[in-house]
This record gives C-alpha cells, sequence and structure tokens, in this order.
C-alpha cells in the first residue's frame, strides 16, 4: 500500500478554515469492516466513545473506528495526531502484542500517536482515562 500523503483543503459551511491538513490514504477494501465495527463497538469503547464525542473532550474532534492506511483503528483525532486503542484480551497474548508493536510503529512512522488503554481501566479509571487523554490534547 502506497503510504504517501496528499493535501485537501478542509472546508467548513461558509468557506476556507484556514490551514492545509493532511489526509492520510488508507485501504478501500476495510470500509465495510470499518462500518461495521462501528454498528458493533465493544462495551468499554461505547463509554469511552460517550465521553469524547461530539467534541466533548477540550474541543477536539474524534472518529471512531477510521481506517488509516492497512488498519483500522478504534479512536482518530486528526487535529492532534491522536489515536486512541481500547485492548481487550485478545491484545495481550504474545502475538497480539507483536501485532500491536508493528502497528503502533506503523502509525507513529506516519507522525501519529497512539494511546493505549485497557478495558478494564477504562471501566474502573474513566476520569483517569480522560485525564491522561485531555494531557496529551
Amino acid at each position: 500500500m502506497d503510504k504517501r500523503f496528499f493535501l485537501r483543503f478542509p472546508f467548513e459551511k461558509g468557506g476556507l478554515r484556514g490551514i492545509l491538513e493532511e489526509m492520510l490514504k488508507y485501504n478501500k477494501n476495510l470500509k465495510s469492516l470499518s462500518r461495521e465495527l462501528r454498528n458493533n463497538m465493544t462495551d468499554s469503547e461505547k463509554l469511552l466513545w460517550g465521553k469524547i464525542r461530539r467534541k466533548q473532550l477540550k474541543s477536539y474532534q474524534f472518529y471512531r473506528q477510521r481506517t488509516i492506511g492497512d488498519y483500522i483503528v478504534d479512536f482518530y483525532c486528526p487535529k492532534a495526531g491522536l489515536i486512541i486503542e481500547v485492548d481487550g484480551g485478545q491484545h495481550y497474548s504474545d502475538k497480539g502484542k507483536r501485532k500491536d508493536k508493528i502497528r503502533d510503529v506503523c502509525m507513529e512512522s506516519l507522525g501519529m500517536r497512539v494511546l493505549r488503554f485497557s478495558d478494564k481501566k477504562i471501566f474502573g479509571n474513566l476520569e483517569g482515562v480522560l485525564k491522561e487523554i485531555g494531557s496529551y490534547l
């Protein structure tokens, strides 16, 4: 997959917003899977999404189940270059850790920052998770 950037002008109602944003290419074959994941979020993803959607966290826009390159990330904030991943049990096996490391290196090579939170941490300390995300923003 070609990982080049291409530029687009970000528009809002009423005209040009001001600065150029970089938009990443993505694997179009993942579009339907991304939509399916948005419709079938885990309980921990729903809980976090309820607190970060609609610019609730420091007025930053987040998107859920966004395709970037050959991956689908749980939550993405383009303005901050931030990816948030919610990790369930499959992420703690050796194979899961290796896959996550490769994915994180790929995202970081594109200039993104990846924050990972366990589903247990989201259920047990949501305010702490939001504070950590907010401190990065």
